[in-house]
């Protein structure tokens, strides 16, 4: 079975283009009939389904964004009856209404085969133990990833999000070899296993699949020399379908394979929405090839990345799209200059005594807009003299200048004092709106 599943990753570009082709004309035509939504938008474009005669063409329909799920919020955009929605999931709803999606059971099906495949890219076979610690519930993390693991033939640990102190002891007592989860969730569980006696570094724990935020490559290099794990890149949108979209290889080459077959992608100007060729870098586009309950047509995912279709060395055809470290909404624009938190993450982890655990907090004073960094410290930066975190305050303010031309305040605080999260953490706080 899962042979076969790895063919899939192998096939050539001339009948993976050809099977696209054909079945994205079966999904236009099915969104076209189904969802008054999406008829609307073609009938204004003088688009119809039968104009799709090439891969190119589909530049000629329509963008769908979050906000249209959230006005159509809540079945609105479904292309199935509900009786044939066997589950539901839904986003968070913190910065307005949750995008609610759902799937029909060959929608589950396909979700555990992509989400099995994606496992594979990283090497895990039926043989591991694999703690799965993505939280459970409307959340796609927890469900997607187990199912999938289970396809695989994987023992999976569904130990969910939190309960950190049972975390660590089922790594150790049930020698689990594997963890999917977000990485700042991760961070967190190492600093508690030390402080339990349980080291990560000791344990049978050699791989560990990270999604659901980004995370830069500065921080995979720190959690890899303090734990001694290999750490994969997963992709995926609740949108889209949940955890399994794209995968890092074993190449472990700072891309991820898209799997194609089942999300058709694209690469646009985010201002212009141009779409715009191989290697070049912009906003990533999806469209479902085979979802039958919410098959979204060029959804704009708003991450920042660029695809790239030479053959990758492990031998898969699946076209790549660079890892994804920052969002075009997650932008931060200060004082006129455009702003990233992976940027302030890529610097506090190249700097001596600090952790990857920050905080950005943007206010206004007046007209004028301020940049905080809070900043956590190793312990032993922290219990050092006053003039040593001086020094160091000093150079971050100075690499933060010299990078992005804005000057920040720089606080250094205690270790284990910015909030940890057992899903995704919270990196910035603008508070401007609060302060004006």
């Amino acid at each position: 079975m899962n042979e076969e599943l790895a063919v899939k990753d192998y096939v050539d570009r001339e009948s993976l283009t050809a099977y696209q082709l054909s079945a994205l004309r079966k999904t236009l035509e099915r969104v076209y009939q189904n969802v008054p939504f999406y008829k609307q938008k073609f009938d204004e474009l003088g688009v119809a389904p039968a104009d799709l005669k090439s891969l190119s063409d589909l530049s000629k329909f329509p963008f769908t964004t979050k906000y249209d799920l959230r006005d159509h919020y809540p079945f609105g955009l479904f292309s199935s009856p509900l009786k044939d929605v066997v589950r539901i999931h839904a986003s968070s709803g913190t910065t307005g209404k949750p995008t609610v999606v759902g799937y029909t059971q060959n929608d589950l099906q396909i979700w555990s085969e992509v989400v099995a495949r994606a496992l594979m890219c990283a090497g895990i076979t039926h043989e591991d133990i694999v703690q799965n610690a993505y939280g459970y519930g409307l959340f796609t993390g927890g469900l997607g990833a187990h199912y999938g693991l289970e396809r695989l033939g994987c023992t999976v640990v569904p130990m969910s999000g939190g309960n950190t102190e049972k975390q660590i002891l089922a790594i150790s007592d049930f020698g689990v070899t594997a963890l999917c989860g977000t990485p700042s969730y991760f961070m967190h569980l190492v600093e508690v296993a030390e402080k339990m006696g349980h080291p990560i570094k000791n344990s049978k724990l050699k791989k560990c699949v990270f999604g659901a935020e980004p995370w830069t490559n500065e921080m995979r290099r720190y959690l890899e020399e303090k734990t001694g794990i290999e750490s994969y890149d997963i992709y995926g949108l609740s949108e889209v379908i949940g955890p399994g979209v794209a995968m890092e290889c074993s190449c472990r080459q700072r891309q991820l394979h898209i799997f194609e077959d089942h999300f058709y992608p694209e690469i646009i100007d985010p201002a212009t929405g141009e779409v715009l060729p191989p290697g070049e870098e912009g906003e990533l586009v999806f469209t479902m090839i085979t979802k039958e309950a919410l098959p979204l047509i060029r959804y704009r995912t708003r991450d920042i990345t660029s695809l790239h279709y030479e053959r990758c060395s492990c031998g898969r055809t699946l076209v790549r799209m660079d890892r994804v470290s920052r969002r075009s909404d997650d932008m931060l624009i200060i004082r006129g200059v455009n702003l990233f938190p992976s940027q302030i993450e890529e610097v506090l982890l190249e700097t001596e005594g600090t952790t990857p655990h920050y905080q950005i907090v943007v206010t206004r004073q007046g007209a004028l807009d301020t940049l905080e960094v809070r900043v956590e410290l190793t312990p032993e930066f922290f219990s050092d003299e006053v003039r040593k975190l001086e020094s160091l305050r000093k150079q971050l303010q100075e690499r933060i200048k010299s990078l992005y031309g804005l000057s920040a305040k720089i606080t250094l605080v205690e270790p284990n004092s910015i909030t940890r999260s057992s899903g995704k953490a919270q990196r910035v706080l603008d508070l401007r709106n609060l302060s004006s």
